[in-house]
């Protein structure tokens, strides 16, 4: 089998993924010019009535400060997709924290496995800070199970109006 690599919060790991590639991760906040098409790609994938605009989704990825930190997963000079570390991503559990939030893998990429290496990359990010690692989906439970997540319930997403699976994950 073949392995890529990519590189967690400073350290090099193999990913088995079937075919050989570079595959690599970085921070956007160590390549502010990632963030426009970053905003782009969550606005159209999770824009919902609460969404901020295009400068103001910039912005944020702009102004993120540690812990908090967008990842994007690369093959070569490819951008493949996208996933975050936040501090809260469920209005409704602001007493959970912290989140894997905003997986993406941009549509023309998916179905290859590039999610995987990217929820990898952020819980090796988050370990340092917390035994319990947290996220919220609507239509991607079997993903995360199948990286480990473990079911914890349905919560409503008040921004949203809808309802999600919470899901965590245990870091240690």
């Amino acid at each position: 089998m073949a392995f890529g690599m990519w590189q967690p919060a400073g350290l090099w790991r193999r990913v088995p993924l079937g075919k050989a590639k570079a595959l690599n991760i970085v921070a956007v906040t160590d390549r502010l010019d990632l963030a426009p098409a970053v905003a782009g790609w969550l606005l159209d994938e999770f824009r919902h009535a609460l969404s901020p605009s295009h400068h103001e989704q910039v912005a944020k990825l702009l102004a993120q400060k540690a812990p908090e930190e967008t990842f994007v997963l690369f093959d070569g000079d490819e951008p493949l997709g996208t996933a975050s570390l936040v501090t809260n991503d469920l209005p409704s559990r602001p007493d959970l924290t912290p989140w894997l939030a905003s997986v993406l893998v941009r549509p023309q990429f998916r179905g290859r496995g590039y999610s995987a290496p990217l929820v990898k990359h952020v819980e090796a990010a988050a370990a340092p800070l917390a035994t319990l690692f947290w996220l919220d989906t609507r239509t991607a439970e079997p993903v995360y199970a199948r990286l480990g997540w473990e079911r914890v319930g349905l919560e409503r997403d008040t921004d949203r109006d809808i309802e999600v699976v919470l899901m965590k994950r245990n870091l240690r």
